[in-house]
């Protein structure tokens, strides 16, 4: 547990089971079972005396409420004394507050990942049941379901030890699968489908029966994997009941459920044949139970429990005293020799015929009655307030600050997942390249999803940018497009920006909140396939601009105009499906906004988006603060940094800290005057290198949103290479100069060594497609870690596309794909390693390359080693006698069918002066 500038965190970091939590008495951090020991949920005298160093102590009660108390003493109440405002009492929380506080944070974080499970399948978790397991799992199972929506708890009798009993229980499977290169319906498939199907089964029932399985316990089950024609995610369709010949059907409608659309014109595509075989394992046996009863036994004892409403008479029961029928109303504990459950207030659990529990969870209530769902309800109204608690307008409650960051990111998450299983291209399908955030009424960014970093500073700009030019003329169903760079906020011209505003019931004409979605689209015209061309001059060379266009107006998509601004695309079909793909995920994060604003208030959730932002800010600040002490700057002080690109350009930063205030003034005086080439980044793609950096300088979990930049100034020189003007290409800027940007700010904080400073980006492609990847290099040492290796840094976070993808969808090979070795840096701690990535063409083709770090390598930093710098050559045709020709950095080449591209990429710098020597990239001691 920790408390961060005014807010409850919990994790990510584990106390494992040694040392533990404090109640363990090992010296251990607070942590959730504290929060439950201390608030009466599990209780000590049920525990074996097997704690404290020499194991044969119970729960430490009483130091852990001291842990609690000292929190409370020496981080929380002092963070209110410090930041209230003047004249007005400071907040105050009580011990037992501030642990069910955590507990309600650590219920949440529990939940999220739920939410987009489901999601992600086109389920609604409320519409299910929520089975509990885990000796801890009953102590949060009403919580969690309550806060998911859910009605039902199902807690098996072996619920704490139910993976050992599953393990026990499982069933014998076998599966055989083949590849099948069919068109679904065409004339002969069914017949292969079913002779294939056939010889499968058998083969797997051959090998049951070798282990004992024979009819009744062993049965088969026949499936498809599918998918349309032109996407890359197949469904496995089990075989219908109405037999082989209504696979379509369940296939459509599995794909409808799963991806929100079917295509109607486009072939379903066999993937492979699969048969499953099971040997049914002899079921469990009965419970031992006795006869049904409503009388219930009396409770073991009766003891008090901390829940919303406050201390509360809690009877605990023995689960092994209960009978079928017995019906406990909560609160109530119930327990055995290794598990809990907590039956909560508002709960009713039955114990069924066969010993297990169900408990029906009915929503809060609050003071006067009405049921409560929402984050505001999850302290409850019953609940004894914190002297000062909020109104939503007032100061942040902790709890509630915590509880909606998470169901903010969660909303953002969601709609990532909802763009990912809608869209078609392998961009975003497959190589995630998009981003989703959530914006106030002003459009200032609230959570975003961790997606690509590059997007984020500049989403913030797009949407305000829109907001004023459809000033007045902003309706409900509306949505934006825009990517322009210079005057509408956007990255580069590929990244389009999907815009909705977002209109609830009686809140007036304007929006209360926007949503918007960025991704990167595979060509949008210009002068070379893939939209990313390595010697454009102007932006216009770039492709489509939009500085702003409504695409849905009033809920009808603007189809003829996207077809007309996108008129050069090598691939309109992809654009037009991914654009709808980002107003569905739009639309989700609407419609999740709208739900979260009825299940707590409108003005709770405006107020807490301010809240969070404020405590971006205030993360900021001391982290600022704490850099300045640290370093020793003083009151103003100055640290600086400059690296260089491989043309000679140089980026310069001064930093100067204003310790007192904890803010900052970036100032980029001194950095080169925009480029001739397309290396010039915009603005806000200068914002965002710098937002991230300052996030990746906090060392705790927060939304990264518009806060980061509140004590932050920039100093840009109109002009220069980092705010270029409104004609300068970009494409380069974009995705080379920005990742040279999060090096020199880390570099003048010190944080760490060089990473590859380079998102290696490959295009390919001709007058029919085209296909653009980014490729993954070495990590950057720091001060106690060695550098990843083979990864995407800093700017970019996109997923490289599976072979089996790129070699379906486009005429390639993919000949090596591996780490390179010996490429990091050396030092105390290693740089990491970058790549190699060869790819043989299968027909005359169109390739581009725009990459950095050839000339100028990556950074060692405080004595470390720099990182080896990337390659890229061209190989003859079939290993030919040809010459091996380097291309360097930014090249545009036409090859012949069997010519193959290799790229090398850089490797990280090393932290730290090496302290063994290195010969020949081995380490020797």
């Amino acid at each position: 547990f920790f408390f961060r500038e005014g807010r409850l965190a919990v994790g990510p970091q584990s106390v494992r089971a040694h040392p533990g939590p404090v109640c363990y008495r090992k010296g251990g951090q607070l942590a959730t079972t504290d929060a439950n020991l201390l608030l009466g949920r599990i209780r000590p005298e049920h525990f074996p005396r097997i704690f404290g160093p020499d194991e044969d102590q119970p729960l430490d009660v009483e130091g852990t409420r001291a842990a609690f108390e000292a929190m409370l003493s020496g981080e929380v109440h002092p963070f209110y004394e410090a930041t209230s405002p003047a004249g007005a009492p400071p907040r105050r929380m009580s011990v037992e507050q501030l642990a069910h506080g955590f507990l309600e944070v650590a219920n949440e974080a529990m939940c999220r990942p739920i939410r987009e499970m489901t999601q992600m399948r086109g389920h609604d978790a409320a519409a299910h049941v929520l089975a509990s397991f885990g000796g801890a799992g009953g102590q949060h199972a009403c919580a969690v379901a309550r806060s998911l929506g859910m009605t039902r708890v199902y807690v098996h009798r072996h619920a704490s030890i139910l993976s050992a009993v599953g393990i026990a229980l499982a069933d014998v499977v076998v599966e055989k699968q083949e590849a099948a290169a069919l068109t679904l319906g065409e004339p002969g498939a069914a017949e292969r489908v079913s002779v294939r199907h056939a010889a499968l089964a058998a083969a797997v029932e051959e090998q049951l029966a070798a282990q004992g399985f024979a009819p009744p316990l062993l049965r088969t089950d026949r499936f498809l994997n599918l998918r349309y024609a032109g996407t890359d995610t197949a469904i496995m369709v089990s075989e219908p009941a109405a037999g082989g010949g209504a696979y379509a059907a369940a296939f459509e409608a599995q794909h409808r459920r799963e991806f929100g659309f079917t295509f109607a014109e486009r072939p379903v595509l066999i993937d492979d044949i699969r048969v499953r075989g099971t040997g049914l394992s002899p079921p469990a046996p009965a419970a031992p139970t006795a006869a049904a009863s409503g009388a219930l036994p009396p409770p073991t004892s009766v003891g008090r429990t901390y829940f919303e409403s406050g201390w509360e008479e809690t009877p605990s029961y023995s689960l092994q005293s209960l009978a079928p029928g017995n019906v406990l109303e909560g609160p109530a504990l119930l327990l055995d020799d290794i598990s809990t459950v907590v039956v909560e207030p508002n709960c009713t659990a039955t114990v069924t015929a066969t010993g297990h529990l169900e408990i029906l969870v009915r929503p809060r209530k609050g003071a006067r009655g009405e049921t409560r769902t929402g984050p505001e309800a999850q302290r409850g109204a019953e609940a004894a307030p914190a002297e000062g608690a909020p109104s939503p307008s007032g100061d942040a409650d902790p709890v509630q600050l915590s509880l909606y960051s998470h169901r903010f990111m969660g909303i953002a998450e969601q709609m990532g997942r909802t763009l990912q299983r809608t869209s078609v291209s392998t961009n975003i399908k497959e190589r995630l390249d998009f981003s989703c955030a959530l914006f106030d009424a002003s459009g200032g960014l609230v959570a975003n999803a961790p997606h690509i970093p590059v997007h984020l500073g500049a989403m913030q700009d797009a949407v305000q940018l829109q907001q004023r030019r459809w000033e007045g003329d902003i309706h409900a169903g509306d949505v934006f497009l825009s990517n322009c760079p210079h005057t509408a906020g956007g990255s580069h011209l590929p990244d389009l920006t999907v815009i909705t505003p977002a209109f609830l019931p009686g809140d007036g004409e304007a929006p209360a909140f926007w949503v918007a979605s960025r991704g990167h689209h595979a060509d949008i015209g210009g002068a070379t396939p893939g939209s990313m061309p390595p010697f454009s001059h102007s932006l216009s060379e770039e492709g489509a601009r939009i500085v702003g266009f409504r695409l849905v107006s009033r809920g009808v998509l603007q189809e003829e105009g996207v077809r007309s601004i996108l008129a050069k695309s090598r691939n309109l079909a992809d654009n037009l499906s991914d654009l709808k793909a980002q107003v569905a995920a739009n639309e989700m994060g609407l419609r999740l906004l709208a739900s979260l604003a009825a299940e707590s208030s409108l003005a709770a959730v405006r107020s807490y988006m301010h809240h969070i932002q404020a405590n971006a800010e205030a993360t900021v600040r001391a982290m600022l603060r704490a850099f300045a002490a640290r370093a020793g700057l003083g009151a103003n002080g100055v640290c600086t940094a400059a690296d260089q690109l491989d043309d000679g350009s140089e980026i310069r930063l001064a930093v100067t800290i204003d310790a007192a205030a904890g803010s900052a003034t970036f100032d980029f005086s001194g950095t080169s005057p925009q480029s001739y080439s397309n290396l010039n980044a915009p603005r806000a793609v200068t914002y965002s290198a710098v937002i991230y950096s300052l996030r990746a300088l906090c060392d705790t979990d927060m939304p990264l949103n518009q806060g980061c930049l509140a004590p932050v100034t920039f100093v840009l020189p109109e002009g220069c290479l980092l705010n270029p003007g409104e004609t300068a290409a970009v494409v380069g800027g974009n995705v080379l100069t920005s990742q040279r940007v999060v090096d020199v700010v880390l570099k003048a904080f010190g944080a760490c060594a060089a990473s590859q400073g380079c998102m290696n980006n490959l295009t390919f492609g001709d007058e029919t497609y085209g296909y653009y990847e980014t490729i993954a290099g070495g990590a950057g040492a720091g001060p106690d870690w060695d550098g990843r290796s083979g990864v995407h840094t800093h700017m970019t976070n996109t997923r490289i596309t599976d072979p089996e993808v790129l070699e379906r969808r486009y005429p390639v090979v993919l000949r090596t794909f591996s780490l390179r070795a010996h490429s990091g840096g050396g030092g105390a701690h290693r740089g990491g390693d970058g790549v190699v990535r060869e790819i043989e063409f299968l027909r005359p083709t169109d390739v581009s390359i725009l990459s950095e770090r050839r000339a100028v390598p990556p950074y060692g930093l405080a004595g470390g080693e720099p990182g080896v710098r990337g390659q890229n050559l061209l190989l003859p045709a079939g290993g030919g006698a040809g010459p091996t020709v380097s291309l360097g950095g930014k090249a545009f080449v036409r090859v012949e069918a069997g010519a193959r591209l290799r790229v090398l990429s850089p490797g990280g710098g090393g932290y730290g002066a090496p302290a063994e020597a290195y010969s020949g990239g081995s380490r020797a001691k």
